[in-house]
């Protein structure tokens, strides 16, 4: 597997918009992009710091993975996201390594990018998701 680094931190937040106003007016960040991704039932905003994006998630539907988040643990840091090349090559060998995947194969999220989570059991706890730019 090739990882050649972080894409971005993945933030769960109840109010975008609020989220964002922190996030410039206090930071001094920009953000960059709102995108809402209807099959994960999120709305997402970016911020780049340095070579890495800070990605802000609010939940669209009660029954989403964001919100089911939010109502566990509260809002907080979601995921970690690396960015790899051959996304459905990397998940094949992580989990040959027994590593328990939430996605076998690559799916369309944010930004146009490839992405594919593994599960934070089998990770430490943490949430990690791959991610792949579609025109490397």
């Amino acid at each position: 597997m090739n990882i050649s680094h972080i894409e971005h931190i993945g933030i769960a937040v109840k109010n975008l918009d609020e989220s964002i106003k922190y996030y410039e007016n206090i930071l001094g960040l920009k953000c960059y992009s709102v995108e809402e991704v209807h099959d994960q039932k999120v709305k997402t905003a970016f911020f780049l710091v340095g070579q890495t994006k800070i990605e802000l998630l609010e939940s669209t539907d009660p029954e989403g993975p964001i919100a089911k988040f939010i109502e566990k643990k509260g809002e907080g840091i979601h995921h970690i996201a690396f960015a790899t090349k051959n996304l459905n090559d990397s998940l094949k060998e992580i989990e040959s390594k027994g590593i328990q995947l939430i996605d076998k194969v690559g799916r369309k999220g944010a930004e146009g990018l490839n992405i594919a989570f593994l599960h934070p059991k089998s990770t430490g706890g943490v949430l990690t998701e791959l991610c792949e730019k579609v025109n490397e």
